[in-house]
């Protein structure tokens, strides 16, 4: 695949995520209040697109009730800023195991939800967008599995459609752009298809550049699809999607330094990633001009 750079470039801030980092820095932020006010300053220095988890507003241990989403999409929505919302609905399909001579049964820590459960928050607060994490895969913690069944993809995915939402697919690895690929000559995830190259994230694909490039070749060439790495790798990937073609993602969920030494906030993340992006000669993609490229309707959440 020849190289071709994007020159019209959006930018997704990744908010807070549900890793345990909420004790890791003063900046990532708990409760719908503060998560609302660091995306609509990550919208101001530049990000067209904010993907949002919900965290307890007292542990910052991740949530998912419905009524978080809630006010932290009013919150949003209520502002003078605009900016693309991105909900999560990766929660729901954690299970864990206590040890490796108890498997035959879950751990009581585990979290797994139904479908519709799982959907919930987005069928009441209505995102432009929202994940699908596109596989099953060991995830990070010795056994900790994050599942996502081929029947449960569909059902989640045809819940996301009928709700007006577009799909996000988050692919950490090849199999789930191969399932992903399938999910679209069903039918089930309309065009434009978007997908997130989720690098480096242990134990899906590596971050090198030779996994990165076959993630991106495996990609269809009429799809949208933006990339990611984790930790010290989040900004050289800024400027590796930009020059592979795609689009780029920043934020605390993913990477808590700014420099050595220096915590970040998510401003100064995605101002970091600005400049990489338009130091590389590209422009960097304003909301609305978002909404038109993936043909995505900014709504009110459904009234209660």
């Amino acid at each position: 695949m020849p190289l071709a750079m994007n020159r019209e470039v959006f930018i997704t801030c990744a908010v807070t995520g549900s890793g345990g980092t909420q004790d890791k820095s003063p900046h990532v932020p708990r409760s719908p209040a503060q998560i609302a006010e660091s995306a609509i300053a990550a919208a101001k220095a530049g990000a067209a697109v904010v993907h949002c988890h919900v965290r307890d507003p007292e542990t910052g241990k991740p949530a998912r009730d419905p009524a978080l989403y809630r006010e932290l999409t009013e919150r949003i929505r209520d502002s003078a800023v605009d900016v693309v919302l991105n909900l999560t609905a990766g929660m729901g399909g954690d299970l864990l195991f206590d040890g490796t001579e108890t498997m035959n049964r879950m751990s009581p820590r585990s979290d797994m939800a139904g479908a519709a459960e799982r959907v919930a928050h987005v069928v009441e607060c209505r995102p432009e967008i929202c994940t699908l994490d596109c596989g099953t895969m060991n995830f990070a913690e010795a056994d900790y599995v994050m599942v996502n069944t081929p029947g449960m993809l569909r059902d989640m995915a045809k819940r996301m459609v009928d709700s007006g939402v577009r799909i996000e697919i988050e692919a950490f690895d090849t199999g789930h752009l191969w399932f992903a690929k399938q999910l679209a000559a069903e039918g089930i995830i309309p065009d434009p298809v978007l997908v997130q190259l989720c690098m480096g994230v242990p134990w899906g694909a590596p971050d090198d550049l030779n996994t990165f490039m076959a993630m991106v070749n495996n990609v269809p060439s009429h799809w949208h699809w933006s990339a990611f790495s984790i930790g010290r790798h989040q900004m050289p990937y800024v400027a590796a999607s930009v020059l592979a073609g795609g689009n780029v993602r920043v934020g605390l969920e993913d990477n808590l330094w700014l420099d050595k030494g220096v915590l970040a906030t998510n401003a100064q993340l995605v101002e970091r990633a600005v400049s990489i992006i338009s130091n590389l000669g590209a422009r960097v993609l304003t909301p609305a001009e978002v909404r038109a490229k993936l043909k995505l309707e900014k709504r009110a959440p459904l009234a209660k």
